[in-house]
C-alpha cells in the first residue's frame, strides 16, 4: 500500500495528470519507493474509487482530454494517519549479500566480478541520490520548489530539511555498500588468490 501514499505525497504539492504523476514519481519518490507505470495508473483509479483523490477532465490538445488528479480532504487525512503509523519493515531479500556469504564456493574471478558489479551499481545509485540531494539543497528541484510555493501548512525550512535528511541517508548507504564491496575484494585476494591478478581498485 505504500505506492498509494507515495502518490498522495506527490499530490500534496499540486494537482497532476496521470502522465505528470508518473513522470514526477520516477524523479522524486521513485527513489524511495519503486513502482512501474503499470502499477501507478491502476492505483490512481482505485484511489479515486476510495475517495482519497479526485479526478477532473482537463483539455489536452484541440480535441482530447486527460484526467487531472488532486488530493481530497479524505486523502489528506489518510496520508497524515499513515505517517503516524509504525513502519512495517519487510524481511530482507539481498541477493548480493546472500551470495557473498558463500564466496568460498565461488571461482575467485566470479566473486570479484560480483563485487565489482556491486560497486558499479551503488556508484550509479549514489550519483542519482547525490543529484537529488544537490537539487534539494539549492532549491532547484522542481517538485520541491512547487511544494515550497504552494504549501501553506509548513515552513520552507522543514519541507526541504526532511527531504535533505532522507537523501543524505541514501548517499551514506551507497558509500557503505561500496566500502563493503571493496573490503570483499580484498578478502577474496587474501583468501582465494587464484584466478586473475588480485584487484587493486
Amino acid at each position: 500500500m505504500s505506492l498509494r501514499y507515495a502518490l498522495l505525497a506527490l499530490l500534496t504539492a499540486q494537482p497532476m495528470t496521470g502522465y505528470d504523476l508518473a513522470k514526477a514519481f520516477h524523479v522524486s519518490v521513485g527513489h524511495v519507493w519503486h513502482a512501474p507505470d503499470s502499477q501507478i495508473y491502476p492505483e490512481l483509479k482505485r484511489m479515486v474509487a476510495d475517495g482519497v483523490i479526485e479526478g477532473e477532465a482537463v483539455a489536452w490538445g484541440p480535441k482530447s482530454t486527460k484526467t487531472r488528479y488532486s488530493i481530497s480532504a479524505a486523502g489528506i487525512e489518510a496520508f497524515t494517519r499513515w505517517l503516524d503509523e509504525p513502519v512495517e519493515y519487510p524481511y530482507d531479500r539481498d541477493p548480493a549479500h546472500l551470495r557473498a556469504a558463500y564466496f568460498e564456493w565461488a571461482d575467485p574471478d566470479s566473486a570479484r566480478a560480483r563485487l565489482r558489479e556491486h560497486i558499479v551499481h551503488y556508484t550509479e545509485r549514489r550519483a542519482q541520490w547525490q543529484g537529488q540531494l544537490d537539487a534539494i539543497r539549492d532549491r532547484t528541484h522542481p517538485i520541491l520548489a512547487r511544494r515550497i510555493q504552494t504549501d501553506t501548512r509548513h515552513s520552507a525550512e522543514a519541507i526541504a530539511a526532511f527531504k535533505e535528511f532522507t537523501y543524505e541517508g541514501f548517499v551514506e548507504r551507497a558509500d557503505q555498500e561500496i566500502a563493503w564491496a571493496r573490503r570483499g575484494l580484498a578478502l577474496v585476494d587474501a583468501l582465494q588468490p587464484g584466478g586473475a591478478e588480485p584487484d587493486r581498485g
